[in-house]
């Protein structure tokens, strides 16, 4: 598959309530909403780099498997030879373009997570763009505007590294302590 290029930003947005979060979006001109958790990889790929809006927000993860891997892992559900196998096959997905990372995360109601989902999300994955994770209180209602809000607020900095470059070393990124040995 060719490596597929999105003109927009684009933003995934994760946790119990993400299907109302995104129709707070709806109606809003020059935002694509995507509905796609649960869709197959490649298809929600090419539906977000077909997107020709300055925004597209949607609810797929192209991590998910990776994430679920991990915390498997250390709530010792699962081996590292699974996560492994998951991050291999993420990067390949990367690699031949069937799979895109979000220019953004909005994780919502992060303190209501299992503890080591909570440590994936602003943990393990959050800390290799930190300002790239953000979190949101769920939305109350189909006009609530509290992630809306983050849109037009999201914080430039440093663009994602390279998957191939991180995703290899996330069995060394232990819940509780990732990102605390680059402290003083």
């Amino acid at each position: 598959m060719a490596h597929l290029t999105p003109t927009g930003t684009i933003v995934a947005i994760v946790g119990e309530q993400s299907e109302d979060a995104l129709a707070t979006f709806d109606g809003i001109p020059g935002v694509e909403i995507l509905a796609l958790q649960g869709s197959d990889p490649g298809l929600a790929t090419r539906r977000i780099a077909a997107a020709s809006t300055p925004w597209i927000i949607h609810d797929a993860d192209p991590l998910e498997h990776v994430a679920a891997a991990w915390v498997e892992l250390f709530e010792e559900r699962s081996s590292l030879g699974v996560l492994e196998l998951e991050v291999e096959a993420a990067i390949a997905r990367f690699e031949e373009g069937s799979a895109l990372m979000p220019d953004y995360y909005i994780v919502l109601d992060p303190q209501d997570v299992p503890g080591t989902w909570r440590h994936w999300w602003l943990g393990a994955l959050g800390h290799h763009a930190p300002q790239r994770v953000l979190a949101s209180r769920g939305p109350e209602g189909p006009r609530d505007a509290a992630v809306r809000r983050l849109l037009t607020a999201l914080p430039s900095s440093r663009p994602w590294p390279d998957p191939a470059s991180w995703l290899p070393h996330l069995p060394f990124e232990i819940p509780d302590r990732v990102g605390l040995r680059d402290e003083v």
